[in-house]
């Protein structure tokens, strides 16, 4: 039994184990050129398969982009994972810019996915805000109020006294969740609008004043997910 996709390609079932409809259709489907019946040559050629291409390369290259910093900070199970899919999605477009070597559109659409696939990825792993930064604070005003706001709101602080270009100052110290600087920032802004601080990122941490509650991977991963105080 032969099977013939839209490309002229052709597909050898033995009788004795035949396709099923479920199969046959997934097998259609990883060809984009599945997608030419619904339009005219020229139209699919020249729009709608460039475009394929282009918003195929850009979650591919989302996907890399993602798992490269994942790795940065020694999430080492989620890059297995996205790696998956990243060269899944790269052999589809690429497959499909072989086969269409003379159409300069896709080619236009590979490159350009590429690009807008990086950014968007950093914009999403932005808005993850996956990860642990440290805050330093040297406030140009007393920390009193702000030092028992932030302990009382669970964030651990330590305060070590250090001379500055004005003299003898203080110096606040936060290692908090990533996504939860925003709030911290709000506070010390509060009560030192005028505030110097820095924000590191922390690659590991050990022991600390964390709370350990929401440990699994989707708690970490959701976006939506509201600040939890540590």
């Amino acid at each position: 039994m032969h099977i013939t996709t839209s490309a002229n390609q052709q597909i050898i079932i033995s009788p004795h184990h035949p396709i099923s409809p479920s199969a046959h259709h997934h097998i259609i489907l990883m060809n984009l050129d599945y997608f030419s019946r619904f339009f005219d040559n020229d139209t699919f050629m020249y729009i709608v398969l460039p475009l394929l291409i282009f918003f195929f390369r850009i979650i591919d290259q989302s996907i890399g982009t993602l798992r490269l910093i994942f790795a940065a900070k020694g999430l080492k199970r989620l890059a297995p994972f996205f790696a998956f899919f990243e060269s899944f999605i790269w052999l589809v477009a690429i497959g499909q810019i072989m086969k269409h070597l003379d159409n300069i559109y896709c080619y236009v659409a590979f490159a350009g996915g590429y690009a807008a696939g990086n950014y968007f990825g950093i914009l999403l792993e932005e808005k993850l805000s996956i990860g642990t930064v440290v805050i330093r604070v040297i406030p140009r005003l007393d920390t009193t109020e702000l030092i028992k706001h932030l302990r009382a709101e669970n964030f651990g602080v330590t305060v070590v006294p250090v001379d500055g270009m004005q003299g003898p100052t203080k110096m606040l110290f936060t290692t908090i969740r990533r996504k939860e600087a925003p709030y911290v920032i709000g506070i010390i802004k509060q009560h030192n609008p005028t505030a110097f601080y820095t924000i590191d990122e922390v690659k590991v941490v050990s022991g600390g004043y964390f709370d350990r509650k929401n440990k699994s991977i989707f708690s970490i991963m959701n976006p939506f997910q509201k600040t939890v105080k540590s």
